[in-house]
């Protein structure tokens, strides 16, 4: 014969309540031991289900903003990176910046940690409910490259200018043309004090020129990234050689 407390749980599967499901069980022997009421038993069992389908949709949105892996700052070594000022770093996590359509640009050799810092703060600011995206530099001049050949710059120009915060990982990694140039202007000018923008990139801001081969275009490209900008120098060594003689 199927027990009050199984009808229960089959209710609460076909009702999709599964952490309740979960949780329900257990929970049963502390509801009589705290002599909780009913509305009380009921607040922290619904409250469980709203945590739990809460985190779900953080995973799913992370899963599809192009986030290589998820870090935190809490997992980063700033033991290994004394040039940091790690107070600095982690008052992005409270989104202030992003208030304030300030910019942040993280500088260094490969492996120091840039795009480890910056997917930290992408996924707080996912967390918190703003739209986000992280892309590579080369991939994004290729879809923006792309869009222009067919005539679609102005609609994809809109759709990368309305995320709260975009992530353009790894400037200066491969050389950009005069055309590309022109087309990562016209992003950063559309989202200038409209949106945050966090950039990574191997090479000081002064050897921009060299990258994007058209001195006007970097210059106009720079004045509106640094106009509101929180500027990081790393200039450790690689975590990824760390260990190695």
């Amino acid at each position: 014969m199927t027990t009050n407390n199984q009808i229960l749980l089959n209710n609460l599967e076909r009702l999709g309540l599964n952490k309740i499901r979960e949780y329900l069980p257990n929970y049963l022997d502390q509801i009589h031991t705290d002599n909780l009421s009913l509305t009380e038993a009921l607040i922290d069992l619904t409250n469980s289900e709203l945590q739990n389908r809460h985190e779900g949709q953080i995973a799913r949105a992370i899963a599809v903003l192009g986030f290589p892996n998820t870090k935190s700052l809490d997992t980063f070594d700033f033991s290994f990176q004394p040039s940091i000022n790690r107070q600095e770093v982690l008052e992005f996590q409270n989104l202030a910046f992003m208030e304030k359509s300030e910019n942040l640009i993280f500088i260094g050799n490969p492996g120091v940690g840039k795009t480890h810092l910056a997917i930290s703060i992408g996924i707080e600011a996912c967390k918190q409910g703003c739209r986000v995206l992280f892309i590579n530099c080369h991939e994004l001049l290729i879809r923006l490259r792309a869009a222009y050949e067919k005539g679609l710059l102005d609609r994809s120009l809109s759709r990368y200018s309305r995320y709260d915060l975009l992530i353009i990982d790894e400037i200066g990694y491969l050389p950009i043309g005069h055309q590309e140039a022109n087309l990562l202007f016209q992003l950063v000018n559309a989202r200038y004090e409209k949106h945050s923008t966090i950039i990574t990139s191997n090479s000081d801001l002064s050897a921009w020129v060299d990258i994007f081969q058209n001195p006007t275009v970097t210059a106009a490209i720079l004045d509106r990234l640094v106009h509101h900008v929180h500027v990081v120098k790393i200039t450790g060594k690689s975590y990824r050689l760390r260990g190695l003689k």
